[in-house]
């Protein structure tokens, strides 16, 4: 995309996940997001071809750039346990400092169609990999142990972060998200060490 057509994608995108967090995914109307945006109705429509698009395009691009991070922040630590505290950091500290974003992913999702719930899950499956690939990793160093389930494992991690984010935001936000880190990966460690 030209970089000002790539402009305007991203404000519809930024406006959309402001509007279904404050109004739900239900209840978030395409001229809504609209108005968000700036742009007029008929705009919308030429970068999307409904509003399922737009939810998928948004956790695509907002999941992806999570995803982006992880794979950074990963390649510059020296062990499997630093990489999984890595990830869990990342993803407790952006979800805090992106509360708009946090509702979407832990409350909007759940209540969508499964056929969009499908689509976004092959959005997910890509962070779900690469918490696999650490976990592997750390087998391999002798880290984690040698006998663990990887496959299992990995959905045990994902679905731990998960839920943490999920209570916070029930809870009213009332506490730090990120200061939950230390105490998510000591539990993790604990379960995998060697």
């Amino acid at each position: 995309m030209a970089s000002k057509k790539m402009e305007k994608y991203n404000l519809i995108l930024d406006a959309a996940l402001k509007v279904i967090a404050e109004n739900g995914y239900h209840n978030a109307q395409v001229s809504r997001i609209a108005k968000e945006a700036g742009v007029a109705d008929g705009t919308i429509y030429l970068y999307f071809k409904n509003k399922e698009d737009i939810l998928i395009s948004l956790f695509q691009k907002k999941l992806g750039d999570l995803v982006g991070q992880f794979h950074s922040s990963i390649n510059e630590t020296d062990s499997a346990d630093e990489a999984l505290r890595k990830i869990c950091e990342i993803h407790y500290t952006m979800l805090e400092q992106n509360v708009d974003l946090a509702f979407v992913t832990q409350i909007e999702l759940r209540q969508s169609s499964l056929e969009l719930r499908k689509e976004i899950g092959l959005v997910v499956k890509t962070y779900i990999e690469l918490i696999e690939k650490v976990l592997r990793q750390g087998v391999e160093e002798g880290i984690f142990r040698a006998n663990l389930d990887v496959k299992l494992t990995r959905l045990l991690v994902f679905g731990s972060m998960d839920e943490v984010v999920t209570s916070w935001l029930i809870a009213g936000r009332k506490y730090s998200l990120a200061a939950q880190v230390e105490k998510t990966v000591e539990f993790f460690i604990q379960g995998l060490k060697a």
